[in-house]
């Protein structure tokens, strides 16, 4: 997504917490309500594996943000998607607001695949009720659909210098991995 589409004044950086994303996006967006600036656009996480997010998706930092449709088959064409733990839960003040997913994504097909370094959280909401006060009904929409999830996808680096290609692009720490392997033919071991 390129920078002129934010709408956002110089100087000023998408940087948002756990809880903004649940609290103001993600609540926003399964409540059908207008969200100022509109920046995160809706994606099908079935038709893009992580390193196609680039112009598709809200970058900020090396990382993309994205809302997509609830699902639990996170299959693309080349990999697939592998929860990591437990589900973290996300608080605003000491209400529980949410929950945090953390996937990592692997190439190949289930269970088989190869690990890759390609990180995604996924927020979802945590109630699709509201409160039954009438107070809170005035300020909080109920919510509709929940069928909405916020994912923020970026590559984990595995070390702190940065290995690059001879076009410039970045490698990842599985590609150095291969790389390193093709190395071996070149050492000679003693008899």
């Amino acid at each position: 997504m390129a920078e002129e589409n934010i709408n956002l004044p110089p100087g000023f950086r998408f940087y948002p917490t756990d809880e903004e994303l649940i609290e103001h996006f993600l609540y926003r967006k399964a409540a059908h309500l207008p969200c100022h600036p509109d920046i995160i656009p809706a994606l099908d996480l079935h038709q893009y594996d992580p390193w196609e997010l680039n112009g598709k998706a809200l970058e900020e930092d090396n990382q993309w943000y994205f809302f997509t449709p609830r699902t639990q088959d996170r299959v693309s064409s080349k990999g697939y998607w592998m929860v990591l733990g437990a589900d973290e839960p996300i608080t605003s003040g000491s209400k529980r607001v949410g929950v945090k997913k953390s996937l990592v994504f692997y190439i190949g097909e289930a269970p088989v695949g190869a690990k890759t370094n390609w990180i995604m959280h996924e927020y979802h909401l945590l109630d699709c009720s509201t409160s039954s006060r009438s107070s809170q009904k005035q300020r909080n929409p109920k919510i509709v659909s929940n069928e909405w999830v916020l994912c923020r996808v970026y590559e984990m680096n595995c070390s702190p210098q940065a290995s690059f290609c001879n076009d410039g692009t970045e490698l990842s720490c599985l590609d150095e991995v291969f790389l390193s392997l093709d190395d071996l033919d070149e050492i000679s071991l003693p008899n």
